[in-house]
């Protein structure tokens, strides 16, 4: 029920009855009616403009999951990278040491892995690096475990084959000689040429002893050559051991054995002699390791006691002449 309202008429000193036209009622109603839209109006544009909206809540959602689990995976892959970091290391630099095998090349371990092109598709997204970037690191990742996996079945296979390859590193002397004093020895290094009287490097060792005195060999494997074909070595033989080992046993008096043949160390293989470009009977031993003579007394551990070697070792550095 509405209320009747009053007005005080200061002329007649009287309080008369209020009467509201149509129109007054009207322009009244519209205006709370304005006034109330144009509050609504700006409240809705205040709210568009500072406040998300449901559906705008649910995709900040989303990005902050997308983001908590972005850097999750960022952290994985580090733990990854740290973990296969440490393999690479132990592969290259213990377990390939053990077998004697060269280290994997940089180029194949962090070689390229994919093209500009791979990741093309991401560039139009709003957060294309970030996912070009994770994309990148995680194909690197693969690409370097897949090479790593390669390099463990070598290990592997070289592990199976250790019976067999320290079986063969030539590990003896090629004489039975159990006093090194009658040994008269010409080292490794460089020497005068007994017959030009040049300076010259002897890629080997020379071992002096009697005239017939057996000659073993000192690794598993088989004969390469046995002829006296090459110039100054005379009688000699080559046995190749495999794992990038071959060993020479030069001016022999005779050889005992025939190309092709399977050798055991210890074997006997010849005999010792002067043939060749020689002065006297002695065995001209070298140690040849993936294609490089190396000092041959690096490889007598199964015969020499340390004091023996150490001995040895002073034998050959006193010596200035060799006997080839």
């Amino acid at each position: 029920m509405s209320k009747v309202k009053y007005r005080f008429n200061t002329k007649s000193l009287t309080y008369e009855k209020v009467r509201v036209t149509f129109r007054e009622r009207f322009w009244y109603i519209m205006g709370y009616l304005a006034t109330g839209i144009v509050f609504a109006t700006v409240t809705i544009v205040l709210a568009q403009k500072f406040l998300p909206s449901p559906n705008e809540k649910r995709k900040i959602r989303e990005i902050q999951a997308l983001q908590l689990q972005y850097e999750v995976l960022q952290s994985k892959m580090g733990k990854v990278e740290q973990v296969l970091a440490d393999l690479q290391d132990r592969d290259d630099n213990i377990y390939r040491t053990i077998f004697e095998a060269e280290p994997l090349p940089k180029s194949i371990r962090y070689g390229a892995y994919g093209g500009s092109d791979d990741y093309k598709e991401f560039e139009t997204l709003e957060n294309g690096e970030l996912i070009t970037s994770a994309s990148e690191r995680l194909d690197r990742l693969t690409k370097q475990l897949y090479v790593q996996s390669k390099s463990f079945d070598e290990v592997v296979k070289l592990a199976k084959n250790k019976e067999k390859m320290v079986a063969s590193i030539p590990a003896i002397m090629p004489l039975n000689q159990s006093d090194l004093a009658h040994a008269v020895t010409s080292g490794f290094g460089w020497r005068t040429h007994p017959i030009y009287k040049t300076l010259e490097f002897h890629p080997g060792m020379d071992f002096s002893a009697e005239q017939g005195t057996p000659i073993y060999a000192t690794g598993d494997g088989y004969v390469e050559r046995a002829d006296n074909l090459a110039q100054g070595y005379g009688n000699h033989v080559v046995i190749n051991h495999d794992f990038g080992y071959r060993t020479l046993y030069g001016h022999m008096s005779r050889i005992a054995v025939k190309v092709g043949a399977s050798i055991k160390r210890g074997q006997l293989i010849g005999y010792v002699g002067s043939t060749g470009l020689s002065t006297a009977p002695h065995i001209h031993y070298e140690v040849i390791k993936n294609g490089a003579k190396v000092n041959p007394i690096n490889y007598y551990y199964n015969d020499l006691s340390p004091e023996q070697y150490q001995f040895l070792v002073e034998l050959s550095n006193k010596s200035s002449q060799s006997f080839d």
